[in-house]
């Protein structure tokens, strides 16, 4: 058994979340936690939402409200949808805990002991019309490498180079188009210089290893070409004080929000310990050298995740060129790998709320079956390279692929048992054709496995539909509706085969479709809980400060007693359990209704 963290990307508290973001964060990591759990590992997958930043300010500006009533209002809406979904967090919380506070400014005030948070000024970019600070990321210009119109203040996306608000040309504000102003301020900066070499070095190993998806390292290892300090403070009001002397009681210095959020990985886990009273429990995913670590997001957070995040590790542990020593929390290991996506986009065009080219994750879920966005996600998101999603697409693939190939097996199956037995029936003597399905099935644990397990979900559920298909292919081969009269011992024994095939590929599929997943069991005349589910838990704060709405869950750890989950294998089915007539477990979509309602949505008809 390892000790395995899913680590996944936050999403920001400033409106609700579309589907383009839960493909590459949300649904990736689930089914890679929810496999690994099944396959004996002890999982951890954490995340909340990130609500600092000066976005947020904008928002609740336009929306007349305190930032921290607009990141309570979202913060519920999220955690309401990403439940909906199914996913599987040990702890899905927030930002604007004291506990995640406190880890923050351990990790600053350890960091800049040893050496590697220096004190400089720059100039900062400002909004004339607000007079605040605007973030890099929200200043757009034309990149002085290679020309690229919309760079943006921290990176040109288009060349991959590092740069500073003020070396853009032609700049100007996301939130409202004008012309910042460039002022001096003084900030700290983390050195990634002194942190080059070590950076170097942990990303080379990551080379070697040949696990990351090629387009990752490309990326994060052009970033060491060119690596400069990066600010980690902010003249804002909104966000966590700078835990030094002369800084602290500022109110108008803030720990940048992209330093704070990668933090959460770990006070989410330290706050996972707290909650479940065992204080030391997070170390095991975190300083044992041995335990493993993922981290899913899309690709415009890879600087964040195998550039900063690292860094600051590697500061904190001491690891520079300024030597030092590690903080209170110890060796903190970095990571194993960064999992990050490519972009969705929607009907051919980029997703953009205020242009109404958006579909939320509350809206698909309310009119459709979480499973089958679950699905589409899986089989045509954009795991390597950009995807586009569109209503006939997703229409298509439910009906063609879950309604007429996996539910039909199940259905129809099902059906013949209840109309013909009544339970699962025993089996006889098993023919080749027999033997051969159940090789089939048997062989898709390895292979679907070991996908899913590598990162390459698309494949791994490509893998496990086509056993689907080899399973509808037997039963439409051995025609056991004909057999009732003519020999039913041999039709009670292709029942039997085709319930162990279903049971095998409810498990190989569970990953990718819980909700179906627990429904299949029960279809068969399962009890109990096969697909554990996550729970919206409101709690108090550890730490005094106000209460609000996590997800949680009991999932299973490891194999033996206490598991919740099937092993990842063949178990085997109990004959005589009863089977019902069942009702279909996937809806049938009237395609072109579908395709009608949802484009007039779009264009604002509806």
């Amino acid at each position: 058994m390892t000790h395995v963290l899913s680590a996944v990307a936050w999403p920001y508290a400033n409106g609700p979340r579309h589907i383009g973001h839960v493909a590459g964060f949300g649904v990736p990591s689930d089914v890679f936690s929810r496999y690994m759990r099944m396959a004996g590992h002890d999982v951890l997958m954490v995340s909340g939402t990130d609500e600092h930043g000066t976005p947020i300010l904008v928002q609740a500006d336009q929306e007349g409200l305190t930032p921290q009533q607009l990141v309570d209002r979202y913060n519920r809406i999220i955690v309401e949808d990403l439940h909906g979904l199914g996913l599987s967090y040990d702890l899905f919380t927030r930002t604007t805990t004291r506990n995640h506070y406190a880890v923050v400014q351990e990790m600053f005030r350890t960091v800049h002991r040893n050496g590697y948070m220096i004190a400089q000024k720059g100039m900062g970019a400002i909004s004339p019309s607000t007079g605040r600070t605007l973030p890099d990321r929200y200043v757009e210009g034309t990149c002085p490498i290679c020309a690229f119109d919309g760079a943006r203040g921290d990176q040109c996306d288009n060349c991959g180079n590092q740069l500073d608000a003020i070396e853009l040309k032609n700049p100007r504000s996301r939130i409202n188009g004008e012309v910042p102003k460039f002022v001096e301020t003084e900030h700290f900066y983390l050195d990634l210089p002194a942190l080059a070499e070590a950076l170097g070095s942990w990303l080379q190993g990551r080379s070697e290893s040949g696990t990351w998806r090629p387009n990752v390292l490309k990326f994060s290892m052009n970033l060491l070409d060119d690596l400069k300090p990066r600010a980690m403070t902010r003249d804002i009001d909104w966000g966590i004080p700078v835990p030094l002397p002369g800084w602290e009681d500022n109110p108008a210095k803030r720990l940048y929000v992209w330093f704070d959020a990668v933090i959460g990985y770990l006070s989410a886990s330290v706050e996972w310990a707290r909650r479940t009273g065992d204080d030391d429990a997070w170390r095991k995913w975190w300083t044992d050298p041995e335990a493993l670590s993922y981290y899913f997001m899309g690709k415009d957070n890879i600087t964040f995740h195998s550039q900063i995040w690292p860094a600051e590790l590697l500061g904190y542990r001491g690891l520079g060129a300024a030597g030092g020593e590690a903080g209170a929390y110890g060796q903190l290991q970095l990571p194993t790998e960064v999992v990050s996506s490519e972009f969705l986009t929607m009907e051919g065009k980029q997703f953009s709320s205020s242009r109404g080219v958006v579909i939320y994750v509350r809206d698909v879920l309310a009119r459709y079956q979480p499973d089958a966005l679950r699905y589409f996600i899986s089989a045509a998101g954009p795991e390597t390279s950009d995807a586009d999603f569109t209503w006939s697409e997703f229409a298509r693939r439910t009906n063609d692929e879950l309604v007429a190939g996996w539910g039909n097996l199940v259905n129809r199956t099902a059906s013949l048992i209840a109309k013909n037995v009544g339970s699962i029936p025993a089996a006889g003597e098993l023919t080749d054709a027999d033997r051969d399905l159940l090789a089939t099935t048997s062989a898709g644990f390895g292979s679907v496995g070991a996908l899913i397990g590598s990162h390459r979900q698309k494949q791994g559920l490509a893998e496990a539909m086509r056993v689907v298909g080899e399973a509808n292919r037997y039963l439409s081969d051995q025609a056991p509706w004909k057999l009732k009269n003519s020999d039913p011992d041999r039709m009670r024994t292709v029942l039997h085969v085709a319930s162990q095939a279903i049971s095998d590929c409810r498990t190989l599929l569970s990953p990718y479709l819980p909700h179906s997943a627990q429904a299949v069991h029960e279809v068969f005349g399962g009890s109990g809980t096969v697909s554990p589910m996550p729970e919206v838990r409101e709690v108090d704060d550890l730490d005094g400060g106000p209460g609000y709405p996590v997800l949680m869950g009991e999932y299973h750890r490891g194999s033996g007693e206490g598991a919740t989950l099937p092993e990842w294998g063949p178990r085997p089915v109990v004959p005589g359990t009863p089977v019902a007539a069942p009702t279909p477990v996937f809806t049938k979509l009237d395609a072109e209704k579908v395709v009608e309602e949802e484009l007039g949505r779009l264009r604002g008809e509806g």
